[in-house]
């Protein structure tokens, strides 16, 4: 079989140094951000002390014909409030995550410690009855332990994410003034600390817990790993909490702002007369970015967990080749270099000088990411793999080539591409789908709605062929180990990937603060065109997040098949077909709860709005000052008290099914809610991106076909304004929200997959 050329000495400083290297890049970025001040003296004239800045900044104030003192202070605290806000939501929430956390965790220990009656003494091993391992109360307390090393891991990612984002929207906003290139940079490297750190943070503490769990285990490596999918658990429980929490309360808040303020009182968008305005800037901060965050990082760690169970019981766990068991954490950190030099072509070896050039310049980064990251793995391959070796397959040993196995990973990664750039096709109002969008709102807003609902079905196609042929490929070469890779290719670049997505959030709360401190209209135009690039951008983190979610999922689905000591699934025995009718409905049920969730939430924000504005004197007039926090407030209750039974559904489906219909129903439940929620998933990001983009192209009116259609306040732009209203909720609290369903269930399953087969399908017993 041959080693592998690395030494494991030479693994246990790699993985670490590269993780130490990402987090000081983060922390680097991080100061030139802080590098624009916040406070009126540095932008002062006077106070000049002859920085190139501060003079350029002295120029623009007379050509520009700014008070530069007054709105530098008025932009600061505006992000005072927004991050104020931002923070006591999150607070708020994981306040109610940590009491579940708690209590799962609580769950975890009894339901694995009963697996041999709290027995302390050693078991025959599940893949090796000759072989002796650890008891599986011990198995009970690690999957504890790191089921809430998990959930931490994915709260702090969260929360540093929204901080930076919070930190940066206002420096972006002044640094607009500048010319549009140096806001860019700006809020590109603000987007880049958090995808960074995620990256850094992710692999560090999965690192740690590994190695310190085998103080313990010592050579029962099967117990050891099956141990570590609690990671995985925690990362991605926590992140449906901060998904559907998150995306109730930004599209509450942004319904009940545009109803009352826009529709109603005919006041402009982001104007600070409206009291849900704040409100509305925290919701892009606490659902797409904390939320985001999480959601990615639950895939990441899913990813590991997925490909460490199945390798450790392959001959890199039963003959204790450490470096070989390693490689998913070796190619995350391939990952993290590969991302820091792409990071670099945006912010220092180009630079953007107008509008025109925002778009390619992210879409950029995802291709040099990509390239580089191919080479990054042929490299982690060559060092780190035998040249031949063996993979667990359902119950027999595969043999693979090392090559084989860069394929896997390859595939995996150029697939991300292909539906990043698919998305991008029908989301992006530059190509013709979304145009005919546009064009359908002459007749009015159902033809509108018609023409998106059929632009997300037809947005399914191309990304379910791509995820379809890397199942096949990596499965045919190393079995459900090829898949597990494969995910892990797709995220390989999350670093570069979270840096995008971050940066449209910055951007869109840089053009709401340019409003509300009363910045020149030229500075708005360029905050704007930064935010239409950020929108397109988000829809393909979206897309990549869906699509590796669907690879995790099937990675998990295969280890838990493994570890419930199924051999075959047969869709033919009434059992399991059950399961899949089962688990084909969920998604709906759970669409059906996320989306009522947004209409009833925006409703209490409606009326409080109303109030304000009807109570509050001289507000419409502006000299009234609008009670922020009560809309903030009304927001995170709302969506706190309706993130709850969403939440529940996903984590006590697989319980349930496990504990009264068995293993077998069990399997077809996860295959039904992998098939049909991947396909809701994407046609709802795709179709709400589509229909927020239609309305954005009729408002800028940038080409004569647009021109037409227009202006702002047309028959055609109040159709584009009534579909983007439907698109919200579908593609920021049910689209995203869906990838975490799937992903979940799966990973539930598996860490329960021991007290399931020992003790599950209680119906079928009787």
């Amino acid at each position: 079989m041959g080693a592998s050329l690395l030494p494991d000495l030479g693994t246990e400083i790699l993985i670490p140094v590269c993780a130490v290297i990402g987090i000081g890049f983060a922390l680097f970025q991080w100061l030139l951000v802080s590098r624009v001040k916040l406070s009126a003296e540095r932008d002062s004239p006077s106070n000049n002390g002859g920085a190139k800045n501060d003079y350029d900044d002295s120029l623009i104030e007379e050509e520009e014909g700014i008070n530069d003192h007054n709105v530098v202070i008025k932009c600061a605290e505006i992000q005072r409030a927004i991050s104020e806000g931002a923070t006591s939501f999150l607070f708020t929430e994981y306040k109610y995550v940590g009491i579940f956390m708690v209590a799962f965790a609580i769950l975890i220990f009894l339901f694995l410690g009963s697996v041999e009656g709290f027995s302390t003494s050693h078991q025959p091993c599940t893949y090796d009855q000759t072989k002796m391992c650890k008891p599986a109360l011990a198995t009970a307390l690690f999957s504890t332990v790191s089921f809430l090393l998990g959930g931490i891991t994915s709260v702090v990612s969260g929360f540093l994410g929204m901080k930076i984002a919070t930190y940066a929207n206002a420096r972006t906003t002044l640094e607009a003034r500048k010319g549009v290139g140096k806001a860019f940079i700006t809020a590109f490297r603000s987007g880049s600390v958090m995808g960074f750190l995620l990256a850094a943070n992710g692999l560090l503490v999965l690192y740690i817990a590994i190695n310190v769990f085998k103080i313990y285990y010592g050579d029962d490596w099967g117990g050891l790993f099956e141990a570590i999918t609690g990671y995985g658990l925690g990362g991605s429980s926590m992140a449906l909490f901060g998904r559907v929490g998150g995306g109730i309360y930004t599209k509450a808040a942004d319904v009940g702002a545009d109803l009352v303020g826009k529709v109603e009182r005919n006041i402009p968008e982001d104007d600070p007369r409206n009291p849900a305005v704040i409100a509305d800037n925290v919701g892009d901060n606490v659902g797409d970015i904390a939320g985001m965050g999480s959601d990615l990082f639950g895939s990441y760690a899913e990813s590991s967990c997925a490909a460490l169970v199945v390798a450790s019981i392959s001959s890199f766990g039963v003959n204790h080749e450490f470096t070989a068991m390693l490689y998913p954490l070796i190619v995350s950190s391939v990952g993290i270099i590969v991302c820091l030099l792409t990071t670099l072509f945006a912010t220092d070896f180009f630079e953007i000088k107008a509008v025109k050039e925002i778009e390619p310049a992210l879409k950029k980064q995802l291709i040099i990411s990509t390239a580089l990251m191919t080479i990054g793995i042929a490299i982690a391959t060559w060092i780190a793999l035998p040249s031949s070796f063996t993979i667990f397959n359902f119950g027999e040993q595969k043999v693979v080539k090392s090559w084989q196995l860069f394929l896997c990973v390859a595939v995996g990664l150029w697939a991300g591409l292909v539906i990043g750039f698919v998305t991008e096709y029908y989301t992006s109002n530059a190509y013709s789908p979304v145009q005919d969008v546009a064009d359908s709102c002459r007749t009015g807003a159902a033809t509108n709605v018609i023409f998106g609902l059929a632009l997300g079905y037809k947005s399914v196609i191309i990304p379910i062929f791509a995820i379809a042929i890397s199942i096949f490929v990596s499965f045919s070469f190393a079995a459900m180990y090829g898949i597990a890779v494969a995910a892990l290719g797709m995220l390989s670049t999350i670093a570069t990937g979270l840096a995008i997505d971050a940066y449209g959030p910055i951007s869109d709360n840089a053009g709401g603060i340019a409003e509300m401190a009363g910045m020149s209209h030229r500075i708005r135009e360029r905050t704007d065109a930064l935010d239409a690039a950020g929108n397109t951008t988000a829809a393909i983190g979206k897309g990549f997040a869906i699509g590796s979610a669907a690879l995790v999922s099937l990675a998990l689905f295969g280890a838990f098949v493994s570890r419930a000591n199924i051999t075959t699934v047969d869709v033919l025995t009434p059992k399991v077909f059950i399961g899949l009718l089962v688990g084909a409905m969920l998604p709906y049920w759970f669409s059906a709860m996320t989306m009522k969730s947004v209409g009833s939430a925006a409703l209490k924000m409606v009326e409080e709005v109303r109030r304000q504005f009807n109570t509050i004197p001289g507000l419409l007039e502006g000299t009234g000052k609008p009670d922020y926090a009560t809309c903030v407030k009304i927001s995170t209750d709302a969506s706190i008290k309706e993130m709850i039974p969403p939440g529940a559904l996903v984590m006590l489906t697989p319980l349930i099914v496990g504990i009264f219909f068995g293993v077998e129903t069990l399997s077809g439940v996860l295959a039904g809610s992998l098939v049909s929620g991947v396909q809701i998933a994407i046609s709802a990001s795709n179709t709400g991106g589509a229909w927020d983009n239609a309305k954005k192209y009729i408002e800028a009116g940038a080409t004569e076909h647009a021109r037409n259609l227009g202006p702002k306040g047309s028959d055609p732009h109040k159709a584009a304004v009534i579909g983007d209203t439907i698109g919200d909720p579908l593609k920021d609290t049910s689209g995203p929200s869906l990838n975490i369903l799937i992903k979940l269930m799966a990973v539930e399953s598996l860490v329960f997959a021991p007290f399931f087969a020992t003790h599950g399908g209680l119906l079928f017993k009787l």
